[in-house]
């Protein structure tokens, strides 16, 4: 289904520059696009490629445009986060091709989900083969809950939310509106608590919920533990990606992002709008301040106070390289002795002068 420029740009704001009734079917990449494509521009150091290309019209920056525009024929879409912008154009046309390849389920119920009578499913609601919902569960209307699920005693999927094959969401835990669960996730499986008497483990009993707000996507086998008392809370607008683990008691604020691998042990609390690379490590009992950017394989022992860019990780090197400087750093305490030691003998020296 093709859409005016005029069209999008009524939609989405941003300064057109060309024709609005040029018609584009889909959001390209620039090397890619042709003349019935869309693309973007969000990194400066593409725009000779930008330049070169062949779609009908780029959207792009400020900043961009004028170098591009010297060369490119097409019309331009400028705005101040072209990446942004893109996502909205490709959330836009995406839903014309679900609608054509992958129509929403139905609403209704599988004649072979397991739903506890005393659970209450929306009549909007869809629930998919071989879904358990358990007492007291409540479906809200719009959701979409594919086959293979649980849905545990009392728990609550909010107005829109959908949940892929084969997620498991405990009793009592709660997402809002319009998330996401991608496959293998598991919400409120129990946290790691124990205490340990005479050598020997015993378990706490984790008695909390998980509580997830609107609009948070999850990416495929995270898994999210209720709190041990308390409750685990995920905010608004969260971004979870693949193979996270939050432990019980973590509280992420809203907007928050995290890459894949990311691990978050229990009773940590991390602000808003803070983001973290693939694999990053955030130690319990911390406390993560808004604005906070952690990148990848970062370790993060202690609370961090002041909003910024973290890093703490050794770059690659060649293997004999790293065995030269791990030496250095085991004797950085020595050397550091020596050093007091020669700066005493020096001040000694100059006031004997």
């Amino acid at each position: 289904m093709g859409t005016r420029l005029g069209e999008l740009v009524e939609r989405f704001g941003g300064r057109l520059e060309g024709d609005p009734d040029i018609e584009v079917t889909a959001v390209t990449p620039l090397d890619r696009a042709g003349a019935s494509d869309i693309s973007f521009l969000s990194n400066s150091k593409l725009r000779a490629l930008a330049a070169r290309s062949h779609a009908a019209a780029l959207i792009l920056s400020p900043a961009d445009e004028p170098e591009v525009a010297a060369s490119f024929a097409g019309a331009r879409i400028v705005t101040a986060n072209p990446y942004a912008y893109f996502a909205r154009a490709a959330q836009y046309f995406a839903q014309f091709v679900d609608a054509a390849r992958l129509p929403s389920p139905e609403p209704g119920i599988h004649p072979t989900a397991a739903v506890h009578a005393t659970a209450q499913v929306d009549p909007t609601a869809h629930i998919g083969p071989h879904v358990t919902v358990e007492a007291g569960a409540a479906i809200k209307g719009g959701a979409v809950v594919d086959a293979g699920c649980y849905i545990g005693r009392e728990a609550v999927i909010g107005e829109g939310t959908r949940l892929f094959a084969n997620v498991t969401f405990h009793a009592r835990c709660i997402i809002g509106a319009r998330g996401i669960i991608h496959s293998g996730a598991v919400i409120g499986g129990d946290g790691f608590g124990f205490a340990q008497e005479g050598g020997v483990y015993i378990k706490i009993p984790q008695t909390g919920r998980v509580v997830i707000g609107d609009d948070v996507d999850i990416g495929s086998n995270t898994t999210v533990d209720r709190g041990a008392l308390d409750d685990t809370v995920i905010e608004d607008g969260v971004k979870l990606d693949n193979q996270i683990q939050i432990g019980h008691n973590c509280h992420i604020g809203a907007h928050t992002a995290m890459a894949g691998c990311v691990g978050v042990a229990g009773s940590a609390r991390i602000g808003r709008h803070c983001t973290f690379g693939g694999a990053a490590m955030i130690n319990g009992h911390i406390e993560i301040v808004d604005n906070v950017h952690v990148t990848a394989a970062t370790m993060v022992p202690n609370s961090i106070t002041e909003p910024g860019r973290y890093t703490g990780y050794f770059p690659v090197a060649r293997n004999a390289d790293w065995e030269r400087v791990a030496v250095l750093v085991r004797n950085l305490t020595s050397m550091r002795e020596k050093v007091r030691a020669l700066e005493k003998a020096v001040k000694a020296l100059a006031g004997d002068k």
